[in-house]
């Protein structure tokens, strides 16, 4: 069943580049909108949506528009992705708590969560990073956040892929960038694009103008594939509107379909373009029209690591952190979110991951000495059972304060293993 996020996700994603700008960056915003829609199974019920609809300020309506869509919608979309795992994409989510917390509010959010989600006791620094790696095909070595006492609860979530393209990369000579690229003089050499497998395309856009496109397919596993999608438009179209357009164009890269608005190379006048060089020779074609369209792509390799501040409120983990407060029924009073990104992508394949994690965290008393005592009925003592009687009108009825059985104990037994 195909998930109808390809809308959110696009306006999330926009929003999450936002933070960073025009720097050189990854970043998964499936992985930071899976981390919100896990928290949000703990807010689906028809209880907090109602209350959500009635006040349109609320954590839970904050969390809503975040996700762009309805809560129950994301959460199970959540429940769909996580539950059905890809064969070429990792992922994994997880929900912890401090010990003795986290445990005395309604039990039915864990029955919401995915069932792949992994719920416990908050790990150390050591097990969080653990996580990480684990996770991520060793990919990013620690988890974006720093435990401390101060921690109650911490949510996260790990996505990964490291796959083979179909058909490899030819190598070219870096100058084929373009002369007024300024890689150009900075590389020797850069990727071309096969003369079959890949997939190219010129593209108008209403947003962007002409972008060009290319496509690299990962190797298929058990019908489960992976498609990179590059798209650059002119220098002057800023990154925001790039970035929406790659989103948009992605919708139809799974199928394998022309891009809508292609442009034929024989509306477009010969020679050189600032995005791309078109030329003519005469060959024999099979083409019906005698014409045929041929495309590469020059392309440099390149890698990244990012780190990305997830506490802006537009997106969405300050209300997942206060959702999570209400149904844990935790002491949350601030909260940290991050996430950290890796990509390369390389003449022969690609690989990427990222962790995003947001603890809930809370005020600790002022630091003092604390004395524990152990308390030991070790040989024959006195049992006495009273009874309470406290009205709902707060008057004290007859049996309050009577000791209604009482023993002396001298006859231990065996504690049951159960």
């Amino acid at each position: 069943m195909r998930t109808d996020l390809h809308g959110p996700l696009s306006a999330y994603a926009a929003r999450l580049h936002a933070t960073a700008g025009d720097r050189h960056h990854v970043a998964s915003p499936l992985g930071a909108w899976l981390l919100l829609a896990v928290g949000a199974t703990t807010a689906a019920g028809p209880d907090l949506v109602a209350e959500a609809e009635a006040a349109a300020n609320g954590a839970a309506a904050e969390l809503a528009r975040a996700l762009g869509t309805d809560l129950p919608s994301a959460a199970e979309i959540a429940r769909t992705l996580l539950d059905a795992p890809h064969p070429l994409v990792g992922a994994a989510t997880a929900l912890w708590h401090r010990p003795g917390q986290g445990d005395g509010g309604p039990v039915a959010w864990r029955a919401a969560l995915p069932s792949t989600t992994e719920v416990g006791v908050l790990p150390d620094q050591a097990g969080l990073d653990a996580w990480a790696r684990e996770h991520t095909l060793g990919l990013i070595e620690t988890f974006p956040l720093r435990v401390r006492p101060d921690v109650v609860l911490a949510l996260a979530s790990a996505l990964a892929t490291r796959v083979s393209w179909a058909t490899p990369f030819d190598v070219a000579d870096a100058r084929a960038l373009g002369a007024g690229s300024p890689w150009a003089g900075q590389l020797r050499r850069a990727l071309r694009s096969p003369s079959q497998g890949h997939r190219c395309a010129i593209v108008s856009t209403a947003r962007a103008g002409d972008v060009i496109v290319h496509a690299a397919p990962a190797q298929t596993t058990d019908g489960a594939g992976l498609v990179v999608l590059s798209v650059a438009a002119a220098p002057r179209v800023p990154p925001a509107e790039v970035l929406a357009v790659a989103y948009d164009l992605s919708a139809g890269a799974a199928d394998g379909t022309q891009p809508a608005g292609s442009r034929s190379l024989f509306d477009l006048p010969l020679g050189a373009a600032p995005l791309w060089t078109v030329s003519e020779e005469r060959v024999r074609t099979r083409a019906r029209d005698g014409r045929e369209e041929r495309h590469h792509a020059v392309l440099p390799c390149w890698s990244a690591r990012s780190e990305h501040d997830l506490t802006a409120p537009a997106l969405g983990f300050q209300a997942a952190a206060a959702t999570l407060a209400t149904a844990m029924a935790l002491p949350v009073e601030r909260f940290e979110a991050r996430q950290t990104a890796v990509a390369r992508f390389d003449r022969y394949g690609f690989e990427a991951a990222a962790v995003t994690g947001m603890f809930g965290l809370t005020s600790l008393p002022p630091e003092g000495v604390a004395r524990t005592a152990e308390l030991r009925f070790g040989h024959p003592y006195a049992v006495v059972a009273v009874a309470t009687d406290t009205r709902t009108d707060g008057v004290t009825g007859p049996w309050h304060g009577l000791p209604v059985f009482s023993a002396w104990v001298t006859e231990p037994e065996e504690a049951p293993e159960a």
